[in-house]
């Protein structure tokens, strides 16, 4: 079971007091954009085998939108920060290198 905290609350619980919202940082193209941009934002997800950046919501606390990275296979969690981030912070980018050497983050697109 995943032990997730809410970065905007401060509260630590259990996956089941929160939400999975899928994959984080994902790229919304605007007006004018082709369909196969929007078929892609739509269809298109990562799922890796490994280090995943999710989105979930603290449904049993503040209501809150927030991301966590963890890995896909031993269910570690390397940390989560607000939704407002459009990028993973290099703290959490340095745990993951420092539990994962020869990881190295997907690039968008």
């Amino acid at each position: 079971m995943l032990i997730l905290t809410c970065p905007v609350c401060g509260v630590t619980a259990e996956e089941t007091e929160f939400h999975a919202g899928g994959e984080a940082h994902l790229t919304r193209h605007g007006p004018g954009a082709s369909d196969a941009d929007f078929e892609d934002y739509l269809f298109m997800r990562a799922n890796p085998r490994g280090v995943h950046f999710e989105r979930w919501r603290h449904v049993y606390g503040c209501g809150k939108w927030f991301h966590a990275a963890r890995c896909t296979t031993t269910l570690q969690v390397f940390g989560t920060y607000t939704a407002q981030t459009s990028a993973p912070p290099q703290e959490i980018l340095d745990k993951i290198a420092d539990a994962r050497p020869d990881w190295t983050p997907r690039t968008p697109g």
